[in-house]
């Protein structure tokens, strides 16, 4: 059997208070809200371990991901961290000034501006991400592997509802 956590707790409570309200959503979003700030909180730690903010890797992780030579367009950027194109350019700026990004134009329209990761930006990156992956395997530390496999079936099921 497993044990009890406080998502058990508020949910009985609630059905012994609200017996007419269908309580089950609360069995699953509210152990997803939980799970959300234990995550943020390893995903701080792991930033702020070398020197980034959660913002900072995103924009990172996203030129990172871009693969050889690690540039994007902004408005790229803005697609994949989900800011206005004012936030982008005041973050990009930051990058820029602690030399972690670098723009240039691009080589066939110099008019569009990229992005470029530095090789300090890709060292920081690569160092937080790896620092990243190994707290978030302690969070999961919990379950196994096909476990594992069939929460993340189950979230993106959820998820594909928001994101299609």
């Amino acid at each position: 059997m497993t044990a009890e956590d406080e998502v058990d707790r508020i949910v009985q409570a609630w059905q012994r208070e609200r017996p007419d309200l269908d309580v089950t959503p609360l069995r699953v979003f509210s152990r997803i809200g939980r799970l959300s700030r234990h995550l943020d909180l390893a995903r701080r730690a792991a930033f702020a371990q070398h020197g980034l903010e959660v913002w900072e890797f995103d924009v990172l992780s996203a030129l990172r991901r871009a693969g050889e030579p690690y540039q994007l367009t902004p408005g790229r950027l803005l697609t994949q961290t989900l800011v206005s194109s004012g936030t982008m350019t005041n973050r990009i700026d930051r990058l820029v000034a602690h030399g972690l990004v670098v723009r240039a134009p691009a080589p066939e329209d110099r008019r569009v501006v990229l992005v470029r990761l530095t090789d300090a930006g890709r060292a920081v990156v690569d160092a937080a991400m790896e620092d990243l992956l190994r707290r978030e395997s302690r969070l999961l530390a919990g379950i196994d592997g096909t476990q594992s496999e069939e929460l993340s079936a189950i979230l993106r099921q959820l998820l594909t509802q928001f994101e299609h």
